[in-house]
């Protein structure tokens, strides 16, 4: 088969992908740096352009070029379907979490009770946004929605799904947004526009700026990927380009031990100061922090989705691609600098582990921490409980019950779990 479109990570601790193509979507289960395993494939519906599983869940929500108006919702290992929905335009975008379900068109959200699909509310007349941009924060505690507030400018309009109400509008950047993601507790919103130049980060439900990072002053890029590590301290972010880029998110404060007086720690103890007296834009610039790791691709131009992960305990960088693969870095948490790839699997085949054949054009590189733990962790870990390796991820053929979260009101290990619902039309 032929990847259709990358749809993207549908993740719960970046466990889980799943992918469309022309013949379908396919699921699979992230727990292993040397193991791709296939935990479900579905030829039923062809050109499957959006797909999303409610994190390790048997929940699947799958949009078709076909019907590009309807969504349908399945328990995949039931293999039945829950419900269908259509709508007045076609589908750019679904995210989920326990709670809600939304479903992006151009001009309109509509918010959906995940556990009965009912429509909750319906956000009309939104501007213009025709790549379907918008986020939902994973912690079902808050539900804060996020999408652009304007066409012309970067204004986010964040919204709380849970109280079906507006929360307040960040103005986040001077050009049109491009990119949105919420942290693991939906505490931070991450920003970028389409020049794709500045990263920011915001206080929810506030809005206040954390954090400014710049990715680039040479070109304009798209950013097509945005995404935080589970615990909040790394950003990753990738475009069209062949470098990705983790930043970290980390204050200096004045608390620290004093340095040893040096040349460089005088100059930015003076650029700092001055950032006091310099113009608004100026002195933006200067206390911008740049990446603290990076990645180059082989390619640049293509489409891609990234994301951090923790995977047999140690952080990994995760990066699919629009040609069909996925290639897994070391991401050193103490140092940062240049990720080292260390697996590359094809996500076109039948869904085992495909050798990397790149391994031997790597150039010899210092052993960074997180290699230097990889190569002593060639051990297996051992099974803790049935269906469960030591680390946390599912072993092969398995689906990671919600027990990790805390407790909300959706059952996922309940055999009566997503029962059949009546079609309803928004």
């Amino acid at each position: 088969p032929c990847l259709a479109e990358l749809a993207g990570f549908c993740l719960v601790f970046c466990s889980s992908l799943a992918i469309g193509t022309t013949t379908g979507y396919r699921l699979f289960s992230l727990s292993s740096v040397e193991q791709l395993d296939q935990v479900h494939e579905s030829n039923e519906i062809p050109d499957v352009y959006i797909v999303e599983r409610l994190f390790s869940s048997s929940l699947v929500v799958v949009v078709s070029h076909a019907k590009p108006r309807q969504m349908n919702v399945y328990h995949f290992k039931k293999g039945t379907e829950i419900c269908n929905y259509s709508y007045s335009s076609n589908i750019l975008s679904i995210r989920l979490n326990r709670q809600r379900l939304v479903v992006c068109l151009e001009e309109s959200i509509y918010i959906h009770n995940i556990k009965d699909m009912k429509l909750l509310k319906t956000i009309l007349d939104t501007p213009p946004n025709t790549t379907g941009l918008c986020a939902l924060s994973i912690n079902h505690a808050n539900s804060y929605l996020a999408y652009p507030g304007s066409a012309t400018s970067g204004e986010i309009a964040l919204y709380d799904g849970n109280s079906l109400k507006t929360a307040c509008t960040i103005p986040a950047h001077d050009g049109p947004l491009a990119a949105l993601a919420f942290n693991s507790t939906g505490s931070k919103l991450a920003s970028a526009s389409e020049k794709g130049t500045v990263i920011r980060v915001f206080s929810i439900p506030g809005g206040q700026k954390l954090y400014e990072f710049r990715r680039g002053m040479k070109r304009y890029v798209n950013i097509s990927s945005l995404v935080f590590s589970m615990d909040s301290q790394f950003l990753c972010a990738s475009s069209n380009t062949e470098t990705v880029h983790i930043f970290k998110l980390e204050h200096l404060t004045d608390s620290r031990p004093e340095e040893p007086p040096t040349w460089s720690g005088y100059m930015g103890k003076m650029f700092q100061a001055a950032t006091n007296y310099l113009p608004a834009q100026v002195s933006g610039m200067m206390s911008q922090d740049r990446a603290f790791a990076t990645v180059r691709l082989n390619v640049s131009g293509q489409r891609n989705i990234c994301a951090l992960s923790t995977i047999q305990k140690l952080p990994r960088l995760l990066v699919t691609t629009s040609d069909g693969h996925l290639c897994i870095y070391n991401l050193d948490p103490q140092d940062g600098g240049e990720c080292v790839l260390i697996k590359k699997h094809s996500l076109l085949g039948s869904g085992k582990m495909e050798e990397n054949k790149e391994n031997d054009l790597q150039p010899p590189l210092p052993q960074s921490y997180a290699a230097t733990v990889a190569r002593q962790s060639t051990v297996p870990s051992t099974s803790t409980m049935p269906g469960y390796s030591e680390d946390g991820g599912a072993l092969r053929g398995e689906v990671i019950p919600e027990h990790e979260f805390a407790t909300g009101p959706v059952c996922l290990d309940d055999e009566n779990e997503f029962p059949p619902v009546s079609i309803r039309n928004p």
